[in-house]
């Protein structure tokens, strides 16, 4: 195995869009090795490679016993349907705050070896493929909240044992207006 650490809440590298793989060689793959073997070692359902401090447009999953990959990926909605829930982030570890997204999704992409790729997923597999493409263009689900969510949010990571105060967060608001929390098609 290897498993690497995780960046959290604070570091400069979630907050920074990741750049496109243009390379789909041996170093990708291993990079998708070891964000599994990462993901899986601390029970979660995605992870980005920003979140290793590495940044590239590639995440993997794990959600309803499907695991997988998908590198550059382009989200698009197939309706307007709506899910909220709790969520949670590994770069976040322990919170957990209900979070808008869409029920559905259509990811496109490409696996370690460049051949294009298609996830359709609904519900948690939904929420997760958009959590993580999230994370790729530097943006946590706590940028999603409301106001009153945020503050709650900043509050509790604040109080968390990991949270370094040393090193000031940034904290976003949600990049997509107050219209549509969800943009157009990415």
């Amino acid at each position: 195995m290897t498993v690497q650490p995780i960046r959290l809440f604070g570091d400069p590298v979630l907050r920074t869009p990741a750049d496109p793989v243009v390379d789909f060689d041996v170093e990708l793959r291993k990079l998708v090795a070891d964000l599994t073997d990462t993901m899986r070692e601390q029970n979660g359902a995605g992870l980005a490679a920003p979140q290793l401090g590495v940044g590239l447009r590639v995440f993997t999953f794990e959600v309803d016993d499907v695991l997988g990959h998908l590198v550059n990926p382009v989200l698009e909605f197939p309706d307007e349907e709506e899910q909220d829930g709790p969520e949670g982030c590994l770069s976040i570890p322990g919170l957990y705050f209900d979070t808008k997204r869409r029920q559905n999704v259509i990811a496109k992409g490409f696996n370690a070896y460049g051949d294009p790729m298609q996830i359709v997923g609904t519900g948690l597999m939904a929420r997760c493929v958009q959590h993580e493409t999230d994370h790729l263009d530097g943006v946590l689900f706590i940028d999603r909240l409301d106001a009153p969510g945020r503050k709650e949010a900043m509050k509790a990571i604040r109080q968390a044992e990991w949270y370094d105060a040393a090193a000031p967060p940034v904290v976003k608001v949600n990049p997509h207006g107050v219209a549509s929390p969800f943009g157009l098609g990415r």
